[in-house]
């Protein structure tokens, strides 16, 4: 029996081994996703925190209940590690680690060669891999193939190989891993086969395009058209504020329209493990074609750019109340780079809290899903508690993110000037309320002199 016929046969059957490399947000809900379809997963990851966190049954990701995680090590088909020795056993892997940028905005793709480097001492022959991190066009063939091929193993043959983005959105509560369509490109049409037979176990719908370059692409263009949708909308929030216009009615009056429109918001900036990113993956795997981007490049600037607007609309709203921002104690609402999640990752409010510091300013946040974060000092800064006596003693509120716990109206009426940069006070009618997007009023602000 061939190799690719063995270990079709092990999907079918469910008796293939599989290993996904990399517990966090993508590699530990694909973890569960396949303990539930029937298969025995190894868990590896090198954070012994992490590998014993989970053999106690607790988890450490949100959208992962440690219910689930429990019932996953009750079955005895989830095994949690940091030994890399495991891959000898292994019919499939997935690898889902982290691809940052470096200091200078290139692609980092340091973890996926430190994985590759550990697969090609432990690869068992005639074993599926599966890249799942995010990574610019060619990277499945140039950084697995190529290295795996030099070793005189030949893809199709001795090993299987295909690339299938993850599109993990942490907190969505209507899509998740088993229910998001999956993309799906493999490197021969048996590494296809495969990849798709073990997948289609896995999650409900399964999507094969006709390479790895096609799958890779596919992500990078999900991930660019927010971006550059996002700038779009940021530069026309910027517009409209000089314009006294209040853009979310614009907006709104604008999504009326049945077809040709697509709604954006505005905000702080972007976050998250993947705007941020991804179009910066594109952008420099293009240069390589002498291609440059000016649609990338651009968005990427206007959104890099939000935070410290905000910083200044910050300063306008305190110079009306005869204020400026050196010595006035702010307070960020929101931490985390959306709504209802405990990720800080790329947060629009970290920057702020920074440019805010620089300028001269007394900063704290409040955010009851994120708890601490470490500043650029190194230091670790906390959550303030949700006092309202004390948060009334602020000089300036800046909502960053619009959690659903938040009492907004509460924190209204408080009568602290509030800059809601996600329009999450619009049902409140006061005048403490400034929006970005909306031209400040001209108006006169008393101060009670001694209070």
């Amino acid at each position: 029996m061939s190799a690719y016929s063995n270990l079709k046969y092990k999907f079918l059957k469910k008796t293939a081994e599989i290993g996904v490399i990399g517990l966090g947000y993508v590699g530990l809900p694909l973890c569960m996703e396949m303990v539930k379809g029937g298969f025995t997963v190894y868990g590896i990851d090198l954070d012994f925190r992490k590998v014993e966190s989970l053999r106690n049954g607790e988890s450490y990701i949100q959208d992962v209940p440690s219910e689930g995680i429990q019932k996953a090590m009750e079955s005895g088909r989830f095994i949690p590690t940091d030994d890399y020795h495991t891959v000898q056993k292994l019919d499939a892997i997935s690898i889902c680690v982290p691809t940052p940028l470096n200091d200078n905005q290139d692609p980092d793709t340091s973890y996926i060669k430190s994985v590759v480097l550990e697969i090609k001492k432990n690869l068992k022959r005639g074993a599926l891999i599966v890249l799942e991190s995010t990574t610019y066009p060619g990277t499945t063939e140039e950084l697995i193939q190529f290295e795996l091929e030099a070793q005189g193993l030949k893809v199709g043959r001795d090993f299987f190989l295909c690339f299938s983005p993850e599109r993990v959105d942490p907190g969505n509560p209507s899509f998740n891993t088993y229910n998001t369509p999956k993309v799906i490109g493999g490197t021969t049409e048996a590494c296809m086969d495969l990849g798709v037979t073990l997948y289609s176990h896995v999650v409900e719908n399964v999507v094969p395009v006709s390479s790895p370059k096609v799958a890779e692409m596919s992500k990078l263009l999900e991930n660019t058209f927010r971006s550059i949708n996002i700038a779009f909308i940021n530069e026309m929030a910027m517009m409209c504020d000089k314009m006294d216009i209040d853009v979310w009615e614009v907006i709104k009056a604008a999504s009326t329209k049945p077809f040709g429109f697509m709604p954006f918001h505005p905000g702080p900036g972007i976050g998250g493990h993947c705007i941020p990113l991804d179009p910066m993956y594109l952008s420099w795997k293009a240069k390589e074609f002498r291609f440059y981007s000016k649609f990338i490049e651009l968005a990427q600037s206007i959104n890099d750019n939000m935070p410290e607007y905000v910083r200044y609309k910050a300063s306008q709203v305190l110079n009306m109340y005869a204020k400026s921002i050196r010595n006035s104690k702010i307070l960020i609402l929101g931490m985390a780079y959306k709504p209802d999640v405990d990720d800080l990752r790329e947060s629009p409010g970290l920057e702020l809290y920074e440019l805010l510091r620089e300028s001269g300013a007394d900063v704290d946040y409040y955010d009851p899903h994120a708890g601490s974060f470490r500043d650029k000092q190194g230091h670790t800064v906390h959550s303030v508690d949700y006092d309202l006596s004390a948060l009334a003693k602020y000089d300036c509120m800046v909502l960053i993110t619009n959690h659903r716990c938040f009492n907004n109206r509460e924190l209204a009426d408080l009568g602290v000037p509030i800059i809601d940069t996600r329009n999450a006070f619009a049902e409140i009618q006061a005048n403490n309320i400034y929006k970005l997007g909306t031209g400040i009023r001209k108006q006169e602000v008393k101060i009670a002199v001694g209070v």
